[in-house]
C-alpha cells in the first residue's frame, strides 16, 4: 500500500527511515513550490534572486543528480525504501534502480503512455548535472524506445528521446531510498529562469522532458498495481 504524505519539499526530503528498515512506498505531495538541488550540486548554479522573486524555495536533497522543479499539483513523486534483505535490493547502485523503472513503465503503459528503461550510466553532460530531467541515468524512463545518446564536446549527436521519469538514490548500510518523479506539467521557461547559466534556455530544455497528461490519482492507482506485481 502506498502511503500518501504531504509537506514542503524540505520536510519530505528530510524524512528518515526509522527503526529496522522495511519495504515501503510513499506518494509525496508538495504543498509549496520548490527547486530541489542534488546533494553535490553547487549552490551557485541557481539564480537565487529569481527564485526568491517567484516564491520558490531552494532546498537540497541527499541523493544525487541535478535540480528538480516541484510545484504543487504538477509533479508526481514516489519514494521507495528497499531494505538490504529485500529481493529487489542490489549491491550495484545502477541496477538497484532498474526494477523501479520497470514499475513505472508498467504503470504508464496502463495509462496508454509508452516508455523504456535506461540501463546504461548517466548521459547528458554538464546540463544533466544542473537540471535532472536534462539527462538520463540508470533505471530512468525515456519516452518511447531508448536510443543511443552520444555526447561529443558537450553536444549530443542526435536529439535524445524526452525523459518521462527521473530517479535518484540515497543509500545507507541497511537500505536504499529511491526517489522517483514525473512531471504532469513541464515548465522549461521557469526552470531556465532559475538556472544561473544564460546558455540554459527554454528552447534547450523544452524538448528534453515528456510531461504526462493523466491525473495523479490514475497514476497512483496504476503504480500500486505495478508495485504489487514487482
Amino acid at each position: 500500500m502506498i502511503q500518501i504524505v504531504r509537506g514542503t519539499a524540505a520536510q519530505l526530503h528530510a524524512r528518515e527511515v526509522e527503526g529496522k528498515p522495511s519495504f515501503s512506498a510513499s506518494w509525496n505531495m508538495v504543498t509549496a513550490p520548490a527547486l530541489v538541488l542534488g546533494s553535490a550540486q553547487p549552490i551557485d548554479t541557481i539564480d537565487h534572486a529569481v527564485a526568491a522573486a517567484k516564491g520558490i524555495e531552494v532546498v537540497r536533497r541527499r541523493s544525487g543528480g541535478g535540480s528538480v522543479l516541484m510545484l504543487p499539483g504538477e509533479m508526481c513523486w514516489l519514494d521507495i525504501v528497499v531494505p538490504r534483505d529485500d529481493p529487489r535490493w542490489s549491491d550495484d547502485v545502477g541496477r538497484a534502480m532498474w526494477w523501479l523503472g520497470d514499475v513505472w513503465v508498467a504503470a504508464l503503459a496502463a495509462c496508454g503512455i509508452s516508455g523504456s528503461v535506461h540501463h546504461a550510466g548517466l548521459e547528458g553532460g554538464d546540463l544533466a548535472r544542473v537540471v535532472c530531467f536534462a539527462g538520463r541515468g540508470a533505471g530512468e524512463v525515456i519516452a518511447g524506445q531508448v536510443v543511443a545518446w552520444h555526447v561529443v564536446a558537450g553536444h549530443s549527436e542526435s536529439t535524445p528521446a524526452a525523459k518521462l521519469v527521473g530517479i535518484s538514490q540515497r543509500r545507507t548500510r541497511d537500505a536504499a531510498r529511491l526517489q522517483s518523479s514525473v512531471h504532469l506539467v513541464w515548465r522549461p521557461r521557469l526552470v531556465a529562469d532559475l538556472i544561473a547559466d544564460a546558455a540554459v534556455t527554454e528552447e534547450v530544455l523544452a524538448p528534453l522532458v515528456a510531461a504526462v497528461d493523466i491525473s495523479a490519482e490514475r497514476l497512483l492507482a496504476e503504480l500500486e498495481a505495478a508495485l504489487h506485481s514487482s
